[in-house]
């Protein structure tokens, strides 16, 4: 075989293939005597029927799998002669089959990126320290008690901080409406009656509540807020945005008591000393939990902050897309309308477009570490992995490898297990640093 590969930016490769006539000849003469022994032709006793008869009835079949076999091997003799790492060999473009009978055919290749690593053991990492703090503990009780609480109405007084506002709103940008501004629609932007509002500088927009400061039920006033450069909507980003505000209602709310009645209400038959305990024990595992996804992170952040390379587009556009898909899911599931999604179509697709980056670059890095420590994971490590998740789906364990098998995720399984794994070993042989001034990742 004559192979030419020829290498080009972005991970792909054009490869040229020329199949001499002998090897085309040889290679359907054994397809041809295979039908023959077995083809089943009316008139004829299995296997008997004349090769002419058989290469008449069979033309169509012999030829599939002749060039099958012969881009197959192409194939594998390109692997083995450029020490080829191909993600996808593509769809055979061009194949002719020449008066000389030889076969010809070309084929766009995407390859694997080539990543140099560099020093992963003992990578830094700054994590806080394990032991729940004990003022995260007692916000979780304040939690409880605002839970729990009643609220009364304020009369009387003007709205303080702390206070709970029951305001309707409409807001402009720069004279107009926001939906007539932005041209499309804005969500909660737009306004809302009714509408629940904390007196409190982290609730809804930073400068919104204590423009509520002052004011009585039955007040209205207009609250300018200039939004943040970074704010979602990138149309109002360092844009003043006027909201039209009336104050309805002024509430406060009544806490109960943190005794042993609350907490049987919380747990029937509990102590508030056992409701502490449940907390802090909760907390600690969850703790656990974000400093180890804090320690994974950081590490993974350090090799894309060190190692670049060239993705293939593809993937690129593939991740994208999956991960616009999964931002949108999440969207739906946290209450946004198809309205709210659709104007930020724009920003959805361009964070997409980072965590996708992100997320394939980690990827190769990762599966390069493998190669050199030589992580794998076994078949019996993927079937318990497997029947782990069949359990959980309550589904019975063989049926669901066997659609795994079907669907073509068994080996994409494998490989998110290998990261996992890589993962594992690189925190494993980090230099961990405790620090009470790094905050936890929520």
């Amino acid at each position: 075989m004559n192979i030419v590969v020829e290498k080009l930016p972005k991970c792909v490769a054009t490869l040229r293939v020329e199949i001499p006539a002998d090897k085309v000849q040889g290679e359907r003469e054994q397809i041809v005597k295979g039908y023959a022994s077995k083809a089943r032709v009316p008139g004829f006793r299995p296997g008997k029927a004349p090769r002419a008869v058989v290469e008449k009835r069979f033309q169509k079949e012999i030829a599939e799998e002749l060039n099958g076999a012969l881009i197959n091997e192409a194939y594998d003799e390109a692997l083995k002669q450029e020490s080829l790492h191909v993600l996808d060999f593509g769809v055979p473009e061009d194949v002719t089959t020449h008066p000389n009978g030889s076969i010809t055919f070309i084929s766009k290749l995407t390859l694997a990126p080539q990543v140099t690593v560099p020093e992963y053991k003992g990578v830094s990492v700054t994590v806080p320290p394990a032991a729940v703090p004990d003022e995260e503990i007692e916000a979780q009780l304040t939690a409880l008690q605002e839970r729990f609480a009643d609220f009364n109405t304020i009369e009387g007084r003007a709205a303080a901080m702390g206070d709970f506002a029951v305001i309707d709103y409409t807001s402009t940008v720069e004279g107009k409406p926001t939906e007539e501004f932005l041209g499309k629609p804005a969500g909660y932007l737009t306004g809302r009656e009714g509408f629940w509002v904390r007196l409190d500088e982290k609730a809804f927009l930073p400068g919104f509540a204590g423009q509520l400061v002052g004011m009585n039920a039955e007040d209205s006033r207009e609250i300018t807020i200039t939004l943040p450069e970074d704010f979602p909507v990138s149309e109002l980003a360092n844009k003043e945005i006027v909201f039209q505000t009336a104050l309805k209602e002024l509430k406060e709310a009544i806490l109960p008591a943190l005794d042993d009645e609350m907490a049987n209400r919380l747990a029937p038959g509990k102590t508030m000393a056992d409701i502490k305990e449940i907390i802090r024990e909760n907390m600690a595992g969850e703790r656990d939990r974000k400093i180890s996804d804090m320690k994974a992170n950081q590490t993974v952040a350090h090799f894309n902050a060190q190692v670049d390379f060239e993705l293939p587009e593809e993937l690129i556009t593939q991740e994208t897309q999956s991960q616009a898909d999964a931002m949108v899911k999440r969207g739906v599931q946290s209450g946004m309308t198809e309205g709210e999604i659709e104007s930020q179509q724009n920003e959805i697709f361009a964070s997409a477009g980072q965590q996708a980056l992100s997320n394939l670059r980690t990827n190769f890095i990762l599966q390069e570490i493998a190669r050199i420590e030589k992580i794998t994971v076994s078949d019996s490590e993927l079937i318990n992995h497997l029947a782990q998740i069949a359990n959980q789906r309550k589904v019975a364990p063989k049926k669901f490898i066997k659609d795994m098998q079907r669907a073509g995720r068994i080996q994409n399984i494998r490989s998110s297990m290998a990261i996992g794994k890589t993962i594992d070993f690189l925190v494993e042989h980090a230099n961990v640093v405790e620090s009470a001034e790094t905050p936890i990742n929520d």
